[in-house]
C-alpha cells in the first residue's frame, strides 16, 4: 500500500501532542503544549475548534462520560468539557510543578491514568527552556484521585500503551532512546519485570505511540521524520516517511479506526506543526476510558 499522507489541519503548533479519537463526536482532539491549546478536528465537516488554557496541556483522554474529557496539564490532571470551558475540575496535582511537568499519558484497561513527568521545558509564555532532562517519574493515578509512583529516573516520558491481552505495558524514555515492556497485572494494576523492547533504534528517538488490533505498536520518531510499526517481538516491520521531520504522536481514528492521525512539532519544514492523516490496512485499538460516577 502506498503511504499517502494528507495534511488535514495546518495548525502551526509549536509542539502538537496528546491526540485521542472521540468516537461519539467523530472528532480528533489534540494539544499544542507550548501554546497551552486543545484542538478538536471534526472529521465530517473538516472544521477545527481550539480552546486556550493557562498552562501547557499535554494529553487529552476519554472518560465514560462522552461530554467530559480527562486532560493532563503541566501541573495537574482533571476533568474538562468544551461546553463549560474554562471550567476545570482537578483530580490530582503535581507537587513538583513548576520544576517538573506531566508529559505523555494514557488510560489502562482498568481505567487508571498512567502519566509520566519530565523537567519542565516550557516557560510561562510558552517559550522553550534550556533544562537538563532528568528525574522524571511514572505515575498511576486512579479514579479516586490517589496516585503511586512506579518508575523514577526518567529523561522524557513518551509512549504509554498496553498489549492486546492487557498483560504487557509499554513505556518509553526519549532521552534514553528506549521503549521498555513490563508485565501488567490487570487485577491489581501493578507493573513488574521491566525488559527492553526497542532500545537504541537508529532512526530518531521514541515519542508517542498507538497500538493496532494485530498487537503492533506504531511509534513517532522525531528528527528523522518517520513513523515505525513495531512487531510484538520488537522487530521494526514498517517505516513511513513523513513530510515533516518532527512527528510527535499518533492516534487511530475514523469510524473503522483505520485512519492514523499524526501530530507534529514546529521545525524548518513548511507544514511542520500540522495534523496529518493516513489510511492504514489494520485498525487501531479503542482508547481506554477513565471511569466517572
Amino acid at each position: 500500500m502506498t503511504d499517502e499522507i494528507c495534511c488535514v489541519v495546518p495548525a502551526g503548533d509549536i509542539c502538537g501532542e496528546g491526540a485521542v479519537w472521540h468516537p461519539e463526536e467523530r472528532a480528533l482532539y489534540w494539544t499544542d503544549i507550548n501554546r497551552f491549546l486543545v484542538h478538536r478536528f471534526d472529521a465530517a465537516s473538516e472544521s477545527t475548534r481550539t480552546w486556550q488554557f493557562d498552562e501547557p496541556v499535554t494529553t487529552v483522554n476519554l472518560t465514560t462520560d462522552p461530554d467530559r474529557l480527562l486532560l493532563v496539564l503541566g501541573s495537574q490532571v482533571g476533568l474538562w468539557s468544551p461546553g463549560t470551558h474554562p471550567s476545570f475540575e482537578p483530580i490530582f496535582k503535581l507537587d513538583s510543578w513548576p520544576g517538573m511537568r506531566f508529559n505523555d499519558a494514557a488510560i489502562d484497561p482498568r481505567g487508571s491514568l498512567w502519566a509520566g513527568t519530565m523537567r519542565n521545558n516550557v516557560g510561562v509564555q510558552g517559550e522553550n527552556l534550556d533544562v537538563e532532562f532528568s528525574d522524571g517519574e511514572l505515575y498511576r493515578i486512579d479514579p479516586d484521585g490517589s496516585a503511586l509512583v512506579w518508575k523514577r529516573g526518567i529523561g522524557i516520558s513518551n509512549t504509554v500503551a498496553w498489549s492486546l491481552d492487557g498483560k504487557s505495558f509499554y513505556f518509553g524514555d526519549s532521552i534514553a532512546n528506549r521503549i521498555d515492556r513490563f508485565d501488567f497485572d490487570a487485577e491489581t494494576g501493578e507493573i513488574s519485570r521491566e525488559e527492553p523492547f526497542l532500545v537504541g533504534y537508529g532512526q530518531g528517538v521514541p515519542d508517542g505511540s498507538a497500538m493496532d488490533v494485530e498487537g503492533y505498536l506504531w511509534n513517532a520518531r522525531p528528527w528523522t521524520g518517520t513513523l515505525i510499526r513495531v512487531a510484538p517481538d520488537g522487530t521494526v516491520v514498517r517505516t513511513v516517511k513523513l513530510p515533516v521531520s518532527t512527528p510527535t504522536t499518533c492516534a487511530f481514528g475514523g469510524d473503522d479506526r483505520k485512519t492514523l492521525y499524526i501530530t507534529s512539532a514546529r521545525s524548518a519544514n513548511r507544514l511542520s506543526g500540522s495534523l496529518f492523516a493516513m489510511r492504514v490496512e489494520v485498525a487501531g485499538v479503542a482508547d481506554g476510558r477513565f471511569p466517572l460516577q
